[in-house]
Order: structure tokens, then C-alpha cells, then sequence
């Protein structure tokens, strides 16, 4: 089916296409890049980087069996500590009830102190509470107070405003500027 159109593109142009590679020394692009591969295989080879390598992966390898000696006598160490551990707490399991014994004690005392300081601040707390509603009686007062003087100053400026116009004003410019001559 291909060749078919290939036929047909040809038959409206008059040309057939033809793709090359393009080559150097008789050598395509893919040729090189096997030629390249080698090259830098031969190289490796010739500065020896597999010996290298090993040498590397053997370095490696003592490391970690440095670590693994390391660690397995850590691990015998901890055991011992644990032995250890064991024996003073068996030893010590008498000790534990005088501990407990005492401890149960100073809950007690704690407790009834715990008490005493509640009821403390029981009526500490109480007296706070009533002189903040004290405090707030006054500032609602002085709040009160502010609105109605607000309000009476508001009222006295609307009777000014209703009572006084310009006729009542022309005396009193009149006379501020009377005034104003003989303060020079």
C-alpha cells in the first residue's frame, strides 16, 4: 500500500525522493557511534578502571566488615549492660515499695495543699470578678454621662441653628470688627 502512494506522489510531481545518510569516510552516523563506544571501552581498559573498580568494591568491603565487627561487640556489650540491669533491678524491688509507700504520702500532702490553694484562689478569683464589675459599672456611667452630654450639646447647637439667623448676626460682626480698631 505504500508503494501505491508512493507511485501516486510521484505521478502529480514528476520527482521520486530519495533519502541518504550522510557519511564521512564511508563511515554513517551509527558506525561512528560504535566506533566511539570502542574507543572509550579501550580506554577504560588500558587505565585499568576495572582493577580499579575492584579495588574500590574491596575497600568497600573491609568497611562494612569493620562495621559489623564494630556492631557485634556493641551488641555484646549491651547484653552485659543488661545483665547488669537485671540483677540491680531485682535487687532493688524492696526499695521500690518504701518508694511507693512514700510517694502515696506526698500525693496525700500535695492534694490537701492543692486544696488549700484552690480555695485561695477561689476567693482571689471572686474578689477579681467584682472589682471588674465595678470598674465596668463606672465606665457605663462615664459612657452615659458622654452620650448625654452629646446629645444636650447636639440639642443646644439645633436650638442656636433654629433661634439665630442673619439678621441676628449682623449686630454682632458689627460689633467684632468695632472691636477689632481699637486693639491697633
Amino acid at each position: 500500500m505504500a508503494e501505491g502512494h508512493a507511485v501516486e506522489a510521484v505521478a502529480e510531481t514528476g520527482v521520486a525522493e530519495l533519502h541518504h545518510m550522510p557519511t564521512a569516510f564511508g563511515i554513517s552516523a551509527p558506525g561512528f557511534v560504535a566506533l566511539s563506544m570502542l574507543v572509550v571501552i579501550l580506554i577504560m581498559l588500558w587505565q585499568k578502571v576495572p582493577a580499579l573498580i575492584g579495588r574500590m568494591l574491596d575497600a568497600k568491603i573491609a568497611t562494612i566488615r569493620h562495621d559489623l565487627d564494630e556492631a557485634a561487640a556493641l551488641r555484646a556489650e549491651a547484653e552485659a549492660l543488661l545483665a547488669k540491669a537485671e540483677a540491680r533491678d531485682k535487687a532493688s524491688a524492696g526499695d521500690a515499695a518504701a518508694i511507693v509507700a512514700h510517694a502515696e504520702a506526698e500525693a496525700a500532702t500535695l492534694i490537701s495543699d492543692a486544696q488549700a490553694h484552690a480555695a485561695e484562689l477561689v476567693a482571689r478569683r471572686g474578689k477579681m470578678a467584682e472589682d471588674k464589675i465595678g470598674a465596668a459599672e463606672r465606665l457605663a456611667i462615664a459612657e452615659v454621662r458622654a452620650h448625654a452630654a452629646e446629645a444636650a450639646a447636639r440639642a443646644a447647637s439645633s436650638i442656636i441653628a433654629e433661634r439665630h439667623d442673619a439678621a441676628a448676626d449682623q449686630p454682632l460682626v458689627d460689633r467684632t470688627i468695632a472691636g477689632l480698631g481699637r486693639l491697633n
